[in-house]
């Protein structure tokens, strides 16, 4: 089994460090720098893999990849009342609801 290989990766620059960075969303503690994007893909596909066998080999819980996990769709927020009073308002006036309003802002 090749572990890692459904995780979620993203390469971006940090200027901190002038290199590129590789990340893994469901392990945000790891990362990996390289000079070229392709390698902090590689490096950070590598430790990832290397962490989930260190779990695994210890019997420690291994974190299901973003990709894999069941989405309901409900999702509960907070916010301050005054960006809740102007959704609302904002939902009245559209003749729309306020679920509605702020999926729709999401989707974008």
């Amino acid at each position: 089994m090749t572990h890692g290989d459904h995780y979620t990766y993203r390469v971006t620059w940090s200027a901190e460090d002038a290199e590129h960075v590789g990340l893994c969303a469901e392990f945000p503690s790891l990362s990996w720098l390289a000079p070229t994007p392709e390698d902090a893909l590689s490096g950070i596909r590598q430790i990832v893999s290397e962490t989930v066998s260190d779990l695994f080999a210890n019997g420690e819980p291994i974190p299901v990849a973003l990709a894999e996990r069941h989405f309901s769709g409900r999702l509960l927020a907070r916010v301050p009342a005054s960006p809740h009073g102007a959704l609302a308002t904002e939902a009245a006036e559209q003749g729309i609801s306020l679920n509605r309003l702020v999926s729709a802002k999401l989707a974008v």
